[in-house]
């Protein structure tokens, strides 16, 4: 590119570049994207250098069109449709967080094996911190068949979970 050519570039940007960047705002409401699509907005005029030789009227109008069709082909884009930006990193799993959600998967997965009624009770009583006597309320039984399902329950648990290779 010719120094005039540079120029003249450096001067489009300084001239139209925070107006470009407020209407990308307005049409967009974010300014995550604002800054790209400017910056992609005034390299298409740097490789298009019979832009730099209108006149500044159809310069910047030439500018504001390259600039609306970049927003309608980013809202239109694979990506826009399956990407959410956020302003937080996602947590990294720790090793401990790792082991953790494995052995909830474990004991969910050797849950679903219970019959219903023994899951029921150990559910109640070990994720919902319930007493037997709550559970007994909850469930419409005895507080001692509630006892009795905690204890067989607990019993087949053990066996379901030593099947899928925890040991103790």
């Amino acid at each position: 590119m010719a120094a005039d050519d540079a120029a003249l570039l450096r001067a489009l940007h300084d001239e139209h570049a925070p107006a470009l960047r407020r209407y990308v705002i307005s049409l967009t409401g974010s300014t995550l994207n604002a800054d790209d699509i400017v910056q992609e907005t005034l390299l298409r005029a740097w490789r298009k250098p019979a832009v730099l030789d209108q006149s500044e009227a159809s310069a910047r109008a030439w500018l504001f069109t390259v600039a609306h069709n970049l927003v309608i082909d980013g809202v239109r884009s694979a990506k826009n449709v399956h990407e959410v930006a956020t302003d937080e990193l996602p947590d990294v799993p720790r090793e401990e967080d790792i082991d953790a959600r494995f052995d909830a998967w474990l004991v969910a997965d050797a849950l679903s094996e219970l019959s219903i009624e023994h899951r029921a009770v150990i559910v109640h009583a070990y994720y919902g911190g319930r007493s037997t006597a709550e559970i007994a309320r909850e469930l419409g039984i005895p507080e001692g068949t509630v006892k009795s399902r905690m204890h067989y329950g607990l019993r087949a648990l053990k066996l379901a979970l030593q099947e899928k290779g925890v040991t103790r």
